[in-house]
């Protein structure tokens, strides 16, 4: 199981969507929910402090998803951080691309908080095996 004091970094343009995805975090336990409102206020918090997780929508203005994780995966200071794209794009071609920028797993919206959590502990579990 993923430690529920890590810190957890939100980033949706939608404010219901990020109050949802803190919500469930919080019924899971965590702890260290961080919110962003685009690519680049998570991408300016990301140059600031370090995160262990980041749960990012792939729709968004100033600077989308993939971008994001682009940006993060060509970062010495963040290239490591776990990504978890969220989005509702289900098409084969949108989640082989999210994989291969460098997302550590991929969830299709609208999701429950037990699906949440497998994607997180499987994330956790599969790091811990490899680092």
């Amino acid at each position: 199981m993923a430690d529920t004091r890590m810190k957890i970094l939100i980033v949706d343009d939608y404010f219901d969507m990020r109050k949802i995805l803190k919500s469930l975090l919080s019924q899971l336990g965590y702890k260290n929910i961080y919110e962003a409102e685009d690519g680049d206020t998570a991408w300016a918090k990301l140059n600031k402090e370090n995160f262990d997780l980041i749960l990012a929508d792939w729709n968004m203005p100033k600077m989308n998803g993939l971008d994001l994780l682009k940006n993060i995966r060509a970062s010495e200071n963040c290239k490591n951080t776990l990504f978890v794209m969220i989005t509702a794009k289900a098409n084969k071609n949108s989640i082989v691309a999210a994989i291969q920028a460098g997302a550590n797993d991929y969830i299709v919206k609208p999701f429950k908080a037990d699906a949440l959590e497998e994607k997180i502990n499987k994330i956790f579990g599969h790091f811990k095996k490899h680092s």
